[in-house]
């Protein structure tokens, strides 16, 4: 039995000087790879470097959506940032009303780009939707998303909306929230979800499972996101496991 991070940032800080025990970790909780996601240009080498050193990391290359004060990246630098060896996927991106408030445009063209060179380099998208799912789902339709697919990353949206991503080639991953008491709506979604499009991720160093909630995340604790997906779908563990492990590789195809 192995599972797979789909979603990390072991490359920030408090992760990071403690990779070793970090990896450890993994083997002991059967976590066999993660993938080290970028949020911003100044700190992409940090993930690079991750993903060169260690066979079972991966990378991404983007421009998160809450970091308004960073270097814009244009459709030919995140071209050419994906060839780098051991990137396999595009992001992460996407929209956030939560955070920031006022004339936003600026987050759709960020969005738009990272489409743009997604298709470009046929890899897949990572994408981030917070307080802004209509918006989203209608930049994926008009950008063509649905021609590299990807993952609608820490899903906290509706069924239906889970449904409009599926419908565009999409999965949908589930992050520790899913095991929170009082996420109803979302372990509904759980309970729904067609097992071939699933996938299951940390978002390390944030919002760690049940039963280390509060605690700082790491990618070995992405197995007490299966065993509660297992325990609403009334799944084996292993089925779970087997399932969102496969549907990892299948997605982001360069990942070996």
């Amino acid at each position: 039995m192995k599972f797979v991070d789909s979603h990390c940032h072991i490359n920030f800080p408090d992760l990071a000087q403690d990779i070793d025990g970090l990896l450890q970790r993994m083997q002991q909780y059967d976590v066999s790879h993660a993938l080290c996601v970028a949020v911003n240009l100044p700190e992409l080498q940090s993930v690079l470097d991750l993903a060169a050193r260690y066979d079972n990391i991966y990378a991404s290359v983007g421009v998160h959506p809450d970091y308004e004060d960073t270097p814009e990246p244009s459709v030919e630098q995140l071209v050419q940032l994906a060839q780098t060896p051991k990137v396999v996927a595009i992001g992460e991106t996407g929209l956030d009303y939560f955070r920031l408030t006022g004339d936003l445009e600026w987050q759709r063209e960020r969005f738009r780009t990272h489409i743009r060179a997604a298709r470009e380099v046929n890899l897949p998208l990572i994408i981030h939707t917070r307080a802004s799912s209509e918006d989203t789902i209608r930049i994926m339709r008009e950008e063509g998303a649905d021609q590299v697919g990807g993952v609608m990353h820490c899903f906290t949206e509706s069924w239906e909306v889970a449904q409009q991503a599926m419908d565009l080639g999409f999965y949908i991953s589930l992050s520790g929230i899913v095991t929170f008491k009082k996420a109803e709506e979302l372990k509904d979604v759980a309970r729904k979800m067609p097992l071939d499009r699933l996938l299951i991720e940390t978002d390390s160093p944030y919002l760690a499972p049940m039963p280390h909630r509060g605690k700082q995340n790491q990618p070995a604790w992405v197995r007490h996101v299966a065993e509660h997906i297992a325990e609403l779908k009334d799944l084996s563990l292993q089925s779970v496991a087997d399932a969102t492990t496969d549907n990892f590789f299948k997605l982001f195809h360069r990942a070996k």
